[in-house]
């Protein structure tokens, strides 16, 4: 590559790149003399910690600072928030054409909340809020901004007693519904108690010692109506064999009159008596028992087989109070066997009855314990709603009364006296480096794509030939003076019609402040502005 012809080629075009170049420095000038001064004004907030320590009462708000913030950013910068705020600070008075979309998207522009520090990954150190506005007058960034802080402070001061209050109502409706529910539960197991009263484990024991107590009953009851029974039959046998009842009357006494027994009936009456009396004491199945049952069977045996005794002389009078009082004792003994029979009667119902119960005590245990082990269970968590309730009521109150964390001013914003933007003298480098870097582009797009013979090497090239000698272009002074006018035309053109064109755009067709800004915002430097 031949260097030195391109340094005078392009030494060649120097002014045309040159006057690229101004012509950038010149719209860059006039884009930073047509921008507005854009104030902004900056206050700063702290997040403060809970006032009151955690051992003694704690918050029940426990939303993060970082999170807290970047909640409450995102509900200040919402489309409602930012149109009432444009309302409040009239701040869109002089473009009433403008959509709600485009207020919004602007503002959301001009605010800036940035968070420094905090809790994070590295030592914990205080959380540093910086709020600031943009805007042409000083006096109304300052005011929006400071609008902007009574935004945050209140919404966080809304955030947290919210939060405070719902966690109370949670727990309250969770107290009120636990409290419903162990009503309900302990009115099931009173029913079921009451319902089940003969047959609850507790009393368990207690009829088993009646269950043995009955049958104890049962089996001496039993004993004395068999002694009933034999002492009836042994009346009978005595009436029918002698007449008499065995029993006599004398001097107001009614005795056994023994010496008109015979030997045989003697012995059967004393082994009947011996009988009776050790009935007593002694179970049917006891083996004296037995021995006296088998010699009264003999003794009746053997009085059996006696020849009849002819019956004795007496009046008619004897002879039927003889009878009467074999009637009276015989409906006596009747008597006091029925009685004993429904006493066993009895007795017997009433050991079915604890029977049963026993048989369904198992049964009412396991539903009594499952009732009483969900009534346990619901006793334990409402002990743990009520004791959560108690700390979100002092929750609230601490939220209420601004004792825990929350977010003070450390500086309210003012109206700078300095503008922020736009950076002018940045803005006209930047034109002179676009205009410069123009001319470069369009002289290297011009050399690349110039396809014509303008050197000795390209005539050989193209044409295969060798050149003897080369002859330059020679120029008159006509058409130098011609190109020194074309220039300075140029130049007129592009230094005064083009500010004209641009002025005359701008205060009778259409504002270009607006197309600049944008122009600056798509080449990414809207930040300068």
């Amino acid at each position: 590559m031949d260097m030195h012809y391109y340094w005078r080629v392009f030494r060649r075009h120097l002014p045309y790149v040159l006057i690229l170049a101004v012509i950038g420095a010149g719209v860059g000038v006039a884009i930073a003399l047509a921008l507005p001064p854009v104030y902004r004004a900056e206050a700063i907030l702290i997040v403060e910690s809970e006032q009151i320590p955690d051992e003694l009462a704690a918050s029940t708000v426990k939303t993060g600072e970082i999170e807290a913030l970047q909640i409450i950013r995102q509900r200040i910068l919402s489309r409602e928030i930012l149109l009432e705020l444009a309302n409040e600070q009239k701040l869109f008075t002089d473009d009433p054409t403008l959509s709600a979309d485009d207020k919004v998207k602007d503002l959301r522009e001009r605010i800036d909340i940035i968070t420094a520090g905090g809790s994070g990954r590295g030592p914990q150190t205080a959380t540093i809020v910086t709020v600031g506005f943009r805007d042409a007058i000083p006096q109304l960034s300052a005011q929006t901004a400071n609008e902007v802080v009574t935004l945050i402070l209140q919404e966080n001061v809304r955030m947290r007693t919210n939060v405070a209050r719902q966690t109370q109502e949670f727990f309250t409706q969770e107290v009120d519904r636990l409290e419903l529910a162990l009503s309900g539960v302990s009115s099931r197991i009173l029913n079921f108690q009451e319902n089940n009263l003969e047959a609850l484990p507790d009393s368990l024991e207690f009829r088993r010692s009646q269950q043995a107590a009955i049958q104890e009953r049962l089996l001496q009851l039993r004993r004395e109506k068999n002694a009933l029974q034999d002492r009836r039959d042994q009346l009978v046998t005595l009436f029918e064999a002698t007449g008499q009842t065995g029993l006599e009357t004398r001097g107001g006494v009614t005795t056994l009159p023994r010496q008109r027994a015979r030997p045989e009936e003697q012995q059967l009456a004393d082994l009947r008596r011996e009988y009776d009396r050790l009935s007593a004491t002694l179970s049917p199945s006891n083996p004296r028992m037995g021995l006296l049952l088998s010699q009264i069977s003999a003794a009746e045996a053997a009085v059996a087989a006696l020849p009849a005794e002819s019956a004795p002389l007496g009046s008619t009078d004897e002879r039927s109070l003889e009878m009467s009082l074999f009637d009276l004792r015989v409906a006596d003994i009747n008597a006091q066997i029925r009685y004993i029979e429904d006493q066993s009667n009895d007795a017997q119902a009433r050991m079915a009855a604890i029977s049963k119960t026993i048989e369904e005590t198992p049964g009412n245990a396991v539903t009594l314990a499952t009732m009483e082990r969900d009534y346990e269970n619901l006793q334990e968590q409402y002990n743990l709603a009520v004791a959560n309730m108690a700390r979100a009521e002092t929750g609230s109150m601490i939220e209420s009364l601004s004792r825990g964390q929350r977010i003070s001013v450390v500086e309210p914003a003012i109206a700078p006296e300095q503008p922020n933007s736009p950076n002018r003298p940045l803005i006209a480098v930047g034109g002179l480096i676009g205009g410069l870097a123009t001319g470069i582009l369009i002289f290297l797009g011009l050399e690349l794509t110039n396809t014509s013979v303008r050197r000795p090497q390209d005539l050989e090239r193209k044409l295969q030939i060798t050149a003897f000698e080369t002859i330059p272009y020679m120029t008159t002074h006509r058409e130098v003076h011609f190109k020194r006018v074309s220039m300075l035309v140029t130049l007129g053109v592009l230094f005064v019609g083009v500010p004209l064109a641009l002025w005359y755009v701008d205060q009778n067709i259409s504002p270009l402040q607006p197309l600049f800004e944008r122009i600056l915002e798509k080449a990414g430097l809207g930040k300068f502005l």
